[in-house]
């Protein structure tokens, strides 16, 4: 079986067939048990992460006769029991969240390996399971959900820099003005733009691009640029506008 979090919550056999999960809460519990694959979690988390702070009477109970419901929906050995809780048996890289970290994390290092083809084809297959806000179906994981979304822009940023070593930078400029307006304090993301921009033969926009980076930081922090951004400029302006990235 496998399950996915990044998004609304899912479930799917191996072969990829759509499992029904069930409602809202049904949801939650099963998301609730995928982020930590295989771990026992005990019955008191689940109750606070499933019903927040309105809990019914006989909370045990119910927590039991939605493990119940659960198991029906995915199969018997899906959800086991543990001493003072409940499991989900399955591995990391069943689940989308833990899937992607692992492929994520893999094409960052095959770039910094000097392999941007490789890198290419591990963050695609990476970024394609983000369906919608990661954890949709299970509030209260405001902090968590923060750095997937930081984890999910610095695949995107890596990808983005695979395409630009490739040699395709002008393929990559229009997300990538897109994600720098976005995050205009973003300085790595600054930077892979302002390459991006030079390797397109757009040394000019690269400079202007620096000035607004400049500017936004100055405004908004009251800094200057780091020693990255500083010596793209430096190369800019020394008139290394066309130089690789």
């Amino acid at each position: 079986m496998r399950y996915g979090i990044l998004g609304t919550t899912q479930a799917h056999t191996d072969d990829g067939r759509p499992v029904a999960v069930g409602g809202a809460r049904l949801r939650a519990l099963l998301a609730a048990l995928a982020l930590h694959p295989g771990r026992g979690h005990a019955s008191g988390t689940l109750i606070d992460l499933v019903w927040a702070d309105e809990p019914p009477a006989d909370a045990p109970g119910a927590l039991q006769a939605l493990v119940a419901r659960l198991r029906r929906a995915l199969g018997a050995g899906a959800v086991e029991s543990v001493a003072g809780g409940y499991r989900l048996n399955a591995r990391p890289d069943d689940v989308d969240l833990h899937r992607f970290q692992r492929l994520a994390d893999e094409g960052e290092r095959s770039l910094a390996d000097g392999d941007p083809v490789k890198a290419a084809a591990l963050l695609d297959d990476a970024l394609a399971l983000w369906r919608g806000p990661a954890l949709s179906d299970l509030p209260g994981h405001e902090a968590l959900v923060a750095r997937l979304d930081a984890r999910h822009l610095g695949a995107r940023r890596v990808r983005l820099a695979a395409a630009v070593a490739l040699g395709d930078p002008a393929g990559a400029l229009p997300e990538l003005a897109e994600l720098c307006a976005d995050h205009p304090l973003d300085e790595p993301l600054q930077a892979l733009r302002l390459r991006a921009l030079r390797a397109a033969g757009r040394p000019a926009e690269a400079l202007a691009a620096y000035e607004d980076v400049r500017t936004a930081l100055a405004d908004r922090l009251g800094t200057d640029p780091g020693p990255e951004l500083r010596a793209l400029h430096a190369e800019l302006l020394g008139g290394g506008g066309a130089g690789p990235c």
